[in-house]
């Protein structure tokens, strides 16, 4: 008995030494001093263009031909008139009309080009909310410190604040040595193929490889991530794929007053509630590592030995990240039923029931490997599993150590000098996805600072952008656009 209690006390010293040492040897990935950024002066009337663009309600629809593509129009010519020079300076290609692709050559024209993408779509907002809204969503008004409306924040702010840059450093005489591209797609809350979509597929055509390219997805969220109460820039390095399944029950119908033990509805209701009973398991992996590594160095003690140490605390920190939604979404695929079609009469029993589930992949899953999961889980052969439309892959990961991230974090922190930079998967869809294959450098990340609460709000009631915030985007891509030369 001591041997065994002596045995166990050198194999416990033996565990603190691996676990004192691997936190002792944990690097830094965040870069030293950086010089703040040259000012950028933002007039008032910058934000008033803003303002504008989010009063030209420029909303996708799913359905293509029920889309108001006036308004795409209508917000073109309005850019044209916010920003004079870049539309004299800069040649524009339009794509299916609507989507636009701004070139400004540079002095080397051997040299790689940045390639800058936002879009200018909007979702709808649901029918009957609008009386929630503490400002009608397209009127473009301030209010307590914010400017309200679709667009405010996803993702008119980028695409305005991109040319604001250019606009100003036009008017300086600045001249980049590589060329810079803007492409703005106009469908991105609709999969993005005739906006993004077609403008990637004319640059692919013509070899034109980025240096690096970057859109939206991560942001500066002020009340930190995965437990870390510090100001976190995340930047996207990929995106999740994305699938979409149907899966359908057909039954006898006939009057309610005679049912079977079981209608097709309570077939699919069962089968989903398997899928929901059962998700995919969490990985580190998939992304997690990455923003881990870069912010093991910047935590409590505790939390470095945990993080230092994930071949040991893995199974503590999926627990940890899983206890919130954007936390869970992050580690694993993600089971969504989002649609119920049966039934026509209270008391007639449906022939068919349908539920559609979407699923966000994460990096190294597959739709295949997906679809053979579902049927696994829901083992019953009265359900037919479909897949809806064309699935997306996730985007192959951008490496966070090549020097395009390196200096995409160096204009973070001048900007933000505040902010751990840390790297991440962006579990929504992005255009950036358009352009995966044209670039290894692909990010994601928006230059604003934002709670969770301020995030949830971007596609719904409500959604703002605190306006003391836009200077600095403003002032972040001008940097970005000077540091890429």
């Amino acid at each position: 008995m001591r041997f065994l209690l002596r045995l166990l006390g050198v194999l416990l010293l033996v565990l603190i030494v691996i676990l004192a040492i691997n936190t002792w040897r944990l690097p830094s990935h965040q870069l030293g001093a950086v010089p703040a950024a040259a000012p950028v002066p933002v007039a008032d009337s910058a934000l008033a263009r803003l303002a504008g663009a989010v009063r030209i309600p420029t909303v996708s629809t799913t359905d293509y031909a029920q889309t108001d593509t006036a308004q795409f129009g209508r917000f073109g010519r309005y850019l044209r008139q916010s920003f004079p020079k870049v539309f004299a300076q800069l040649k524009l290609e339009k794509f299916n009309d609507y989507g636009l692709l701004f070139t400004w050559p540079g002095r080397n024209a051997a040299l790689k080009p940045v390639l800058l993408v936002g879009h200018y779509d909007v979702v709808p907002v649901l029918p009957g909310t609008e009386g929630k809204w503490a400002r009608p969503p397209f009127a473009g008004v301030q209010a307590g410190g914010y400017l309200y409306g679709r667009g405010a924040f996803d993702d008119k702010a980028s695409v305005l604040a991109q040319l604001e840059a250019v606009e100003y450093l036009l008017g300086t005489g600045f001249q980049p040595t590589r060329t810079l591209l803007l492409a703005f797609g106009h469908d991105e809350e609709t999969l993005g193929r005739r906006g993004a979509g077609a403008i990637a597929a004319a640059l692919r055509q013509r070899g034109t490889r980025p240096e690096f390219v970057l859109d939206e997805g991560g942001l500066v969220k002020t009340d930190g991530v995965a437990g870390i109460k510090k100001v976190v820039a995340l930047v996207g390095i990929s995106e999740k794929g994305y699938l979409s399944l149907e899966l359908t029950a057909t039954g006898r119908g006939g009057h309610s007053s005679m049912p079977p033990a079981q209608t097709s509805i309570g077939i699919v209701a069962a089968a989903v509630v398997k899928l929901e009973q059962n998700p995919f398991p969490a990985r580190l992996e998939g992304g997690d590592d990455h923003l881990l590594d870069y912010l093991a160095s910047e935590v409590p003690l505790g939390q470095r030995v945990v993080f230092a140490n994930r071949w040991l605390f893995a199974p503590l920190i999926k627990k940890i990240l899983a206890g919130t939604a954007s936390g869970n979404a992050t580690l694993r695929t993600t089971t969504a039923a989002t649609i119920f079609r049966a039934g026509a009469k209270d008391n007639v029993l449906p022939i068919d029931a349908t539920a559609t589930v979407n699923f966000r992949l994460l990096p190294g899953d597959s739709a295949a490997g997906v679809v053979r999961e579902v049927h696994r889980i829901i083992d019953d052969a009265r359900v037919a599993v479909k897949v809806v439309g064309r699935p997306n892959a996730p985007s192959p990961v951008s490496d966070p150590d090549a020097a395009a991230f390196q200096r995409l974090h160096r204009t973070i922190r001048s900007v933000f000098p505040e902010a751990i930079v840390a790297p991440y998967v962006v579990v929504g869809a992005t255009d950036a996805r358009q352009y995966a294959d044209l670039s290894p450098n692909v990010y994601r990340f928006l230059p604003v600072q934002m709670n969770q609460e301020g995030i949830d709000g971007m596609h719904g009631t409500n959604e703002r952008l605190p306006v003391q915030h836009y200077p600095k985007m403003v002032q972040f891509y001008a940097t970005l656009i000077r540091n890429s030369q």
